[in-house]
């Protein structure tokens, strides 16, 4: 099956495809087919802004659309930055590393022990037939206070999982797609997809 992406992070691409291939999803980036969405993330959930962001893409390219939402919770600062978590002080000048730093400074006052966050995702199916399959994976762990590791992208070198007893941006990304947030929202989804008729038993 076809489906285009929802997202113009290349980072995203590499990491769904490693795990959809295994589905028969052939995945394509918006921009491939002449694309170009910027889609108002108006929602106030993961669940709306993925929503928003495939029924736009479907409705653009008249091909089945997949959509990404996902961030870091914090449970110290009451599940931020959360739907925010790509536009984290809403300051344009930030990239990856930047809004890393600012979510270490808003968390210096939080002490070792009640560091805990989780990484969600949720994931939207939209079909042309008017079909919407989401779901909702999430991994847990904490925040150290200061990065570590060179892999992964975003939130990864600073979020610790007990498990491996190291962050996700320390782990190679075979380690990362078991047990990510990005991996178990696209397991659970291609179950939903096979119920649904749409991918193979």
């Amino acid at each position: 099956m076809k489906v285009v992406l929802a997202s113009k992070n290349p980072h995203k691409l590499v990491e769904i495809s490693q795990i959809t291939r295994k589905f028969d999803m052939e995945l394509v980036l918006e921009s491939d087919l002449g694309v170009d969405i910027d889609v108002e993330e108006t929602g106030a959930t993961f669940e709306e802004n993925s929503f928003l962001k495939a029924n736009a893409v479907m409705q653009a390219t008249g091909l089945p659309a997949l959509a990404d939402d996902s961030g870091i919770a914090v449970d110290a600062l009451n599940g931020e930055p959360g739907i925010y978590s790509a536009r984290y002080g809403f300051d344009d000048t930030l990239d990856d590393a930047g809004r890393v730093r600012l979510l270490l400074k808003n968390m210096e006052a939080v002490p070792d022990g009640q560091r805990q966050a989780q990484f969600v995702c949720v994931i939207t199916l939209v079909t042309p037939e008017g079909k919407v399959i989401q779901a909702r994976g999430e991994v847990h762990g904490e925040v150290l206070r200061k990065t570590e590791g060179e892999g992964g992208f975003g939130y990864d070198p600073i979020f610790y999982y007990p498990p491996f007893g190291k962050t996700l941006a320390q782990v190679t990304p075979e380690e990362k797609n078991r047990v990510s947030h990005r991996g178990q929202a696209l397991k659970i989804l291609y179950e939903k997809l096979k119920e649904a008729g749409y991918a193979e038993q």
